[in-house]
């Protein structure tokens, strides 16, 4: 069957709906992260415990995402990303209403298991469907979706709250979702190019084992962990630091902070360029040390050089980022897809268990224990590139 081409109105209508759809997915993953501090003030819990409203949701998202893949390859691409957008939609709008911090936890464990539907499928409808020459196009308007799904997600809340309560605040993400569930539905063209599969799950689990005995993808799964565990620990806890003295911000404030995500859509391309003349491992520790000098710049008081830091820090993540993600495609020979769904895992997996951990950090010794534990995590990544860069490019093709 013909593929979808750029100028022609089927591609213009997958290309928004996945934009809808990949800003569905993640204004609800990470809705609740300025919300953090009035979870812990309404239930009477920690920082860390407030921190798990995101870590379970991520945590579950990682497992699911290993199964997802492979379940849509037996029951069709639109289908499961479809149901997986309505179910989350409806999810959220129950969440708002949970009357105890254990219900709460409850509906985001949830949330991550249905969320996974649509990143886990996604890259895999636009391979199919659209033609090589338009598929760069379509696959950057979709992570486009990612972040400013993630952003707007985060602003929303923080705005809404400020004025009303976080369940207005979540029940209002909730009812957009839905509404913009409903028109990906409707206008998402359903795939000509796919053809059903036996479920396979012994295969599935033969690849993962394949990949996780490869020690360059190992070392790449690592550096993944840690991105993504120092990326959320920061943004977990600094909305704590700024509600509080001296600083006094609003939510609404701590909400708009989060524009500062715009700067990795610049890194990312920025970097992904720069590794094709200098190389992957030393763009990748360029990234890892603008991350680390961002993470120190938080630790001035002025709330204009914590802003510039934050903002250098989220330059560095999206730019490593990218260079990790790219460098698992290149690594694996076969089964690609399986090779990137383990990267997603150590990533969200990483968000899960970092996150939390640093809500210690945080009751313990304060912004100065979150940055110096989000460093120490950052150092940890060095080692890993550079034992990832020794390894022989022909020594998986050998086993």
């Amino acid at each position: 069957m013909s593929k979808l081409q750029q100028g022609t109105t089927a591609f213009r209508k997958a290309n928004f709906a996945l934009f809808a759809g990949g800003f569905i997915t993640f204004s609800i993953l990470y809705d609740v992260q300025p919300l953090m501090p009035i979870f812990s003030k309404e239930f009477h819990i920690s920082a860390a415990a407030g921190s798990l409203t995101l870590s379970v949701t991520t945590l579950t998202l990682a497992i699911s995402m290993l199964i997802t893949s492979s379940l849509s390859e037996a029951w069709g691409r639109k289908i499961m990303m479809s149901v997986s957008l309505l179910l989350s939609s409806l999810i959220v709008i129950f969440t708002a209403f949970s009357p105890t911090f254990g219900s709460l936890l409850g509906f985001r464990i949830l949330q991550g298991v249905v969320l996974a539907g649509l990143p886990a499928i996604a890259m895999a409808y636009l391979g199919e469907e659209v033609e090589p020459k338009s598929l760069g196009t379509a696959m950057g308007l979709y992570i486009s979706g990612n972040s400013i799904g993630g952003m707007a997600g985060r602003i929303i809340t923080g705005s809404v709250t400020d004025f009303f309560s976080w369940r207005v605040a979540m029940g209002s993400i909730g009812v957009i979702s839905l509404a913009l569930s409903i028109w990906f539905w409707l206008n998402l063209p359903k795939s000509r190019n796919f053809t059903p599969r036996p479920l396979k799950m012994k295969a599935l689990f033969t690849s993962l084992f394949h990949h996780l005995r490869d020690p360059a993808l190992l070392c790449l799964y690592g550096i993944a962990f840690i991105l993504m565990g120092s990326f959320v620990t920061l943004y977990n806890y600094i909305g704590f630091q700024l509600l509080a003295p001296p600083y006094r911000l609003s939510q609404t404030i701590v909400g708009w902070i989060f524009i500062v995500y715009l700067t990795g859509t610049f890194s990312s391309t920025w970097m992904g360029r720069l590794s094709d003349s200098l190389g992957r491992r030393k763009v990748l520790w360029i990234g890892l040390v603008i991350m680390v000098a961002g993470g120190l710049l938080t630790l001035v008081a002025p709330l204009v050089i914590k802003i510039i830091g934050i903002a250098i820090f989220t330059f560095g993540f999206f730019g490593s980022h990218s260079i990790a993600s790219s460098w698992v495609g290149r690594r694996a020979k076969t089964e690609k897809a399986q090779a990137s769904s383990l990267y997603l895992f150590f990533y969200y997996s990483g968000s899960s268990v970092a996150g939390t951990v640093g809500g210690f950090f945080w009751t313990n010794f304060g912004w100065t224990g979150v940055i110096g534990f989000i460093t120490f995590l950052l150092l940890c990544a060095f080692p890993l590139s550079v034992k990832l860069s020794s390894i022989p490019v022909k020594e998986l093709q050998t086993k």
